[in-house]
């Protein structure tokens, strides 16, 4: 884990100094892996160049803001705060069973929204908060929650955001609650995903880091076999969310990253 900082700290200073901008600005949801993004980036650039945004929901726990102003207090960190509830109302006037996660991704897509707009007022970068266990699952908003200018937990499970977390000494009320994207009342991540992160966490770890392929191995280590559909299941399902939209392929030489013109 003091490896993963120091590489995490080195990545979010180097990458704010060849950006020319001048800090972070990250939407804080009150739970763990936002807090986490925010902490490791105070830790590596300052507190003074990461702002924090709050960006509630009408039917948003009050306790979300609570732990997102507790987190910003802790480490020092500069807010906003922006009621989305005006923009998601004028699209959704009402939010039924039926309509409940389209409001939730509209919700996702307005927070991110909002903080590139706010990014691009007081030139910073957005801080990503998605770690690999959402990314390999697909357990995001293709375009909110999974857009940013660069992450610096994706390659962190659940798991590790976890022990990384009580490392930094964040606020133990952020780090015991279940983890939820408080989309509507009562909703877990893990309730609606229907596994558990350690599961989830180990199954990955066979699959990703072993490359066990082979059902009766993972069965072997431990897992059920049911839980391990639900997760290959989810990775396959939401792949597309792990790369940018398909082109057309025409035959064409790929747009290089940076052209240096000689003279």
């Amino acid at each position: 884990m003091d490896e993963i900082r120091t590489t995490i700290r080195r990545f979010l200073t180097g990458k704010l100094l060849a950006s020319g901008l001048g800090g972070y600005v990250v939407g804080l949801s009150g739970g763990i892996d936002s807090s986490l993004s925010a902490a490791l980036a105070a830790d590596a650039v300052g507190a003074e160049k990461v702002l924090g945004v709050i960006m509630p929901y009408r039917t948003s726990s009050p306790q979300s803001a609570e732990h997102a102003r507790e987190l910003a207090n802790h480490l020092g960190i500069e807010t906003r705060e922006v009621d989305i509830s005006p923009m998601v109302d004028a699209y959704f006037p009402e939010i039924t069973e039926g309509t409940r996660l389209r409001a939730g991704n509209k919700m996702a897509r307005e927070r991110m929204s909002i903080l590139f707009d706010i990014a691009q007022e007081t030139q910073r970068l957005v801080l990503g908060t998605g770690n690999r266990t959402e990314i390999a699952l697909g357990y995001t908003t293709w375009y909110g929650d999974s857009a940013c200018s660069l992450n610096p937990i994706g390659e962190l499970y659940k798991t590790e955001v976890r022990q990384l977390s009580g490392i930094l000494g964040l606020p133990e009320s952020i780090i015991t609650k279940p983890p939820s994207a408080d989309l509507w009342a009562d909703q877990t991540d893990e309730g609606e995903i229907g596994v558990t992160y350690e599961t989830i966490d180990g199954i990955l770890r066979q699959i990703l880091d072993q490359g066990v392929v082979s059902l009766q191995e993972i069965e072997a280590a431990g897992f059920e076999t049911t839980d391990v559909s639900r997760v290959v299941s989810l990775m396959n399902r939401n792949a597309f969310k792990r790369h940018l939209p398909d082109i057309a392929p025409l035959g064409k030489k790929p747009i290089p990253h940076e052209i240096e013109v000689e003279e």
